[in-house]
């Protein structure tokens, strides 16, 4: 059994910033050889999350309206008066899609539906640069 452990990083604008990391993800099953297993993704942090979506327009400012009916961004939360950091809504968007995705692997290549795309999604009320950790096994 072989394994590679990596990293891809991301600049992003924050306020549900939505990215399609499905290429990036590809060269590095592609770089790592590894026909047949399983990739891990993992977002170091607590206001990123990872998951899957088909990667439209429409579902790209469909996803931010519904995120913002549940968890909405202009209401207080008890986390920002602990902190008075204002991103407790960013907190609780990703614990709920969470921050880790397995990916079966198969011939090479990721077994993903015909629409379907790796997405991070950065919810901080501010701009970062993120850490997605990439780890494969096969």
């Amino acid at each position: 059994m072989k394994m590679t452990n990596s990293t891809i990083e991301i600049n992003t604008r924050g306020f549900t910033d939505i990215h399609d990391i499905t290429g990036k993800i590809q060269s590095q099953l592609a770089q790592s050889q590894i026909k047949d297993g399983l990739i891990t993704l993992f977002i170091p942090g607590s206001t990123g999350a990872i998951t899957t979506i088909e990667y439209e327009s429409g579902l790209l400012k469909d996803l931010p309206d519904f995120l913002e009916k549940i968890i909405p961004q202009n209401k207080s939360y008890h986390h920002d008066k602990t902190w008075g950091d204002g991103n407790g809504y960013a907190h609780l968007r990703a614990s709920l899609l969470g921050p880790s995705l397995s990916v079966p692997v198969q011939n090479g290549k990721m077994i993903l539906g015909t629409w379907q795309q790796i997405i991070f999604i950065d919810f901080d009320n501010r701009s970062r640069q993120r850490r997605i950790v990439v780890q494969i096994i096969g």
